[in-house]
């Protein structure tokens, strides 16, 4: 396990690392996750090994620290990230990011080209203000005080389903909520608007069973990849881990 500082405080994102060849490629997860548990089992596949691989925590997430005094918007969870790069002597890495873990991969190519080179999102967070859902915008439509130590936490908990709520529990709840809030708020350019005028290359994975990808059109347009994975929702890398991984690959 290695560890990085992301703030003044001396706070340390973490990560876990498999040796290999560089590019590097980082996998990022989602809001409640954890980047081994989701990636893992796929990092490992046949036409995938062989490639320095690094399964980052954001903060307050996972074994990640999770300061109390830490705003957790999508600028400072994508900060934290580069930190966790930077001292890994990673540059032009290929990012895998799914859901919020998409959006934070976006803005940090936004904000530091030199470290990104290709991007895989899957199902990200594009854009702000999201229809109502059980998962970010239902956290976030508590009161901090209210989610933290008012019993939405718990609520949410019962809400989400025992897959999502195994890795959820082993979040910091005030972690969660201001995440969800950043989330939910989004960034300016939006983050639709930043993966667009990327210069890199750009994968975009929605799974069939989610629904149509608003807005599929100017993505196409604009260079990103679309790809609609069939027999998959939002974790395509579970549902449906032979396209997940093709389209990894490359």
């Amino acid at each position: 396990m290695r560890q990085a500082q992301f703030d003044t405080q001396g706070s340390r994102i973490r990560w876990t690392e498999a040796a290999g060849e560089e590019p590097a490629r980082v996998y990022v997860h989602g809001l409640g996750s954890a980047s081994t548990v989701y990636y893992a089992h796929i990092a490992a596949r046949p036409e995938l090994a062989g490639r320095r691989s690094l399964f980052v925590d954001l903060p307050g997430h996972g074994i990640s620290d999770r300061p109390a005094d830490f705003g957790y918007t999508l600028e400072e969870h994508a900060d934290a990230l580069a930190a966790a790069l930077d001292a890994a002597e990673v540059s032009g890495a290929e990012l895998v990011g799914h859901s919020m873990g998409g959006a934070v991969a976006i803005v940090l190519a936004h904000r530091r080209a030199d470290l990104v080179a290709r991007l895989v999102v899957t199902e990200g967070n594009l854009d702000p203000h999201p229809r109502p859902t059980v998962g970010s915008s239902g956290i976030a439509s508590y009161e901090e005080g209210a989610y933290v130590t008012g019993g939405g936490h718990t609520r949410v908990l019962e809400k989400v389903g025992p897959l999502w709520a195994a890795t959820m529990r082993l979040a910091d709840p005030l972690a969660l909520h201001r995440s969800a809030v950043g989330l939910v708020r989004g960034t300016e350019p939006t983050m639709r608007q930043m993966l667009q005028d990327s210069k890199v290359d750009r994968v975009y994975l929605q799974g069939v069973r989610t629904g149509a990808l608003p807005g599929r059109e100017g993505l196409s347009a604009s260079g990103v990849q679309v790809v609609e994975v069939p027999d998959a929702g939002h974790n395509v890398m579970f549902d449906n881990p032979d396209a997940f991984a093709a389209a990894v690959k490359g």
